[in-house]
């Protein structure tokens, strides 16, 4: 069994990208924590509610959605949502992360830019992925990195084992079959819905993706029947011991 900390920019971001592997780690006795780094009050497509309303009740959804799944722990570092960049402050507070929960794993966002998708290249997710490395390697582990965390917290400095990249494009080289955890990714996601309540072929687009990914692993092909498709997410593993 593993520790594992999921670690991303936004309050759905988890549930989109890995919503089926917490799931299916969680069933398979894991410890999945999460770190979200803002309260997505930049979020939603209601203009009458307020920003600070929109951050606590993307709060609420987020514990809503990680209970679906199964999910433990949420720490919310509370960056400012659509201006989220690599600073030591960020770098810092993940680490804090890392340091309090000491997983195996970590997954995280991609720190690179994909050209072959904008929306799996939004600034947030980037600059969430690449804090993230800098606090697998080298912050979390160096005791003499933000020593305050030490000092002031008794938080001692922790080696993450390994790094998973999630949706990593053309890059993954694991993916998990997540067929029988999908019903339970897309109640997850119905959870947030300030941000999918709109969705009304949320199902059927988890499942096309799903199903790409699938066919990328080689779990089905273009000519598999819809009843007989496989659903599946892929990341990048990184050792970082």
């Amino acid at each position: 069994m593993a520790r594992i900390l999921m670690i991303v920019a936004h309050p759905d971001d988890i549930d989109f990208g890995s919503g089926g592997s917490v799931a299916r780690w969680v069933a398979e006795g894991n410890t999945v924590d999460y770190c979200i780094c803002t309260d997505g009050d930049a979020g939603g497509f209601d203009e009458a509610v307020g920003r600070i309303e929109m951050a606590e009740l993307r709060r609420k959804e987020q514990r809503a959605a990680a209970d679906v799944l199964g999910a433990g722990e949420i720490d919310w570092l509370g960056h400012p949502d659509g201006r989220l960049y690599v600073t030591h402050d960020l770098r810092r507070d993940i680490s804090r992360s890392i340091r309090r929960r000491r997983p195996d794993r970590v997954v995280i966002q991609s720190p690179t830019r994909n050209l072959r998708s904008t929306y799996g290249s939004h600034p947030d997710h980037i600059a969430a992925g690449e804090a993230a490395m800098c606090a697998v390697y080298p912050d979390a582990r160096n005791p003499f990195a933000h020593p305050e965390l030490l000092a002031d917290e008794g938080l001692e400095a922790w080696t993450v084992g390994e790094t998973y990249v999630a949706n990593p494009g053309d890059g993954a080289d694991v993916y998990l079959d997540v067929t029988d955890y999908m019903d339970r990714k897309v109640e997850a996601l119905r959870a947030h819905e300030s941000q999918t309540g709109h969705m009304t072929d949320l199902a059927e687009r988890m499942q096309m993706w799903g199903y790409s990914q699938a066919k990328a692993a080689g779990l089905c092909d273009d000519g598999t029947p819809p009843a007989e498709r496989r659903f599946a997410e892929g990341f990048l593993v990184l050792d970082t011991k």
